[in-house]
Parts: C-alpha cells; structure tokens; sequence
C-alpha cells in the first residue's frame, strides 16, 4: 500500500441510495471514481434498494422490515460498505437496528449490528478507514459546506468534510452562517410543513449567498436539492455540488460540474 493508495486490498460496497441513483446518477459514479483513485475495488451490489427510510418516517415499521432483509442480502459480505448521504447510512445505523428488534428475531438483529458496524458515510471511510484527508483533488473554486442535519446529528461526521476540503487543491472554502442551522428540506416535513420549510430553506439560501461562493457543498443531495431550487429561482448564480463530486474532481480529468 502506497500513500497515494491507501485503499489497496480493500474492497468497498458503493451504497449508492434512491435519490442518487434515480436522480443524481453523477455522485456514486464520482465516489467510485474517488475510491478506485484511492486504490480500492469497488463493488456494485445490484440487488440493493431503499433504505426504508420513507416508511420508517411514516410510521409504516412493518412495510420497513423487507428493506432490511434487503440491505442485508446485498452488503453484508462485504467488508466495507459506504453511502454519499448521511441521511440513508443514518437510517441504516439507527433505524434497521430499531426494525429488527421490533422483529423479535436475535438473529436478523446480529445480521443488522454487523453490517451496521461496517457501513461508512462517505468522510468516516476517507479519514477513518484509509486514513486520509488529502484525496488529490483540484477544484479551483470559492465554496461554502452546509452539514446537513443527518450527517452532523446521525452520521456525526464531524468536521472530517472540513479536513477533506481544506485538503483540496485550489479550493477557497469560506465558512457558512447559521452552518449548523437545518435546510428545511426533512422529507415529509417539507410536504406537510411547506411554509415553515420554505422560511427556513429561504434563510439558508440567504446565509450561502452572504459568502459569494460559487458553489454550496454537502454530503446529502436532497439537501442540496431543496437548497438548489431556491438558489435558482433567486438567481443567485450559485450552483450546488455533492461533496463526493468535489473530491474526485482532479487537476488532469476536471470536467466542469453542471
């Protein structure tokens, strides 16, 4: 294992989630750029779906239960498994315990601690597991981060987004007001509570374009998909970029981010 490979002889499952997958297609594809850079192999487990996250959230626990099995039979022989959104690898570590306990089967809840054992966001496999904060990335732009409130309160990522950034060649990172403060985004509660949602998506929109940066980053894309849309319909020029997209951007394959 060299330094500028830190992830050789590993080999990681790419989680790749419902909103990335159906939506945002480009960040699993930069985290598998990312990891193969970093000298992992990363597998695709096909037969992965929802987290259950949707049902969990609203009360619908035995509707919930198949996506655990699910997540079980598609990652847990691996070694590693590794998600870009706090908000899903959240789930999975506090809601599938939670789900098969409710099941009453010691065994599906030894299943569900193992796997949740090893099951990374996206910044916890960087630092912790292979052990680096400076990726080789290049991205010669001014940004601010947003923490969004599952990676800050679930995931507890810390400030391990904040080391992987600084680290970035080219990047000016400016801090957020208010960074800690929630998007208003929450899933349902952006449909049953729209008003409130907006308010707070506003002061958040508000706070990202006190910094003048160019983009906004996050590790969670229906954060930034809330905050998105408010950017553009004020035109404030400011684009939205997942943290992964960041990172695996280099100096010789850059492509501008759309």
């Amino acid at each position: 294992m060299s330094p500028e490979r830190p992830g050789e002889g590993k080999t990681v499952a790419l989680f790749a989630t419902c909103v990335n997958d159906t939506m945002y297609p480009g960040t699993p594809q930069a985290v598998v750029r990312l990891l193969e850079r970093l000298g992992c192999e990363v597998a695709f487990p096909p037969e992965q779906t929802c987290c259950g996250q949707m049902f969990t959230n609203t009360g619908y626990l035995d509707e919930a239960l198949p996506t655990v099995r699910t997540y079980l039979a598609a990652f847990e022989r691996f070694d590693y498994v590794v998600g870009p959104s706090g908000s899903c690898i959240g789930s999975v570590r506090e809601q599938h315990p939670m789900l098969a306990e409710r099941s009453g089967s010691t065994e599906l809840q030894r299943r569900v601690a193992d796997v949740v054992a090893k099951t990374y966001d996206l910044p916890e496999l960087l630092v912790d597991v292979l052990g680096v904060t400076d990726v080789g990335a290049y991205f010669p732009h001014r940004v601010t981060y947003h923490p969004t409130c599952h990676s800050l309160r679930i995931t507890k990522v810390g400030d391990r987004p904040y080391q992987l950034l600084r680290a970035v060649r080219g990047i000016d990172l400016v801090e957020l007001p208010d960074a800690d403060r929630c998007c208003g985004f929450g899933g349902t509660f952006a449909l049953k509570n729209s008003d409130v949602s907006v308010a707070m998506t506003a002061d958040k929109a508000r706070h990202i374009a006190d910094t003048d940066a160019e983009y906004v980053v996050a590790g969670d894309n229906s954060c930034l998909m809330s905050i998105g849309g408010v950017l553009a319909r004020q035109r404030t020029g400011i684009r939205t970029i997942h943290l992964a997209e960041v990172l695996a951007s280099t100096e010789e394959t850059m492509e501008e981010p759309v």
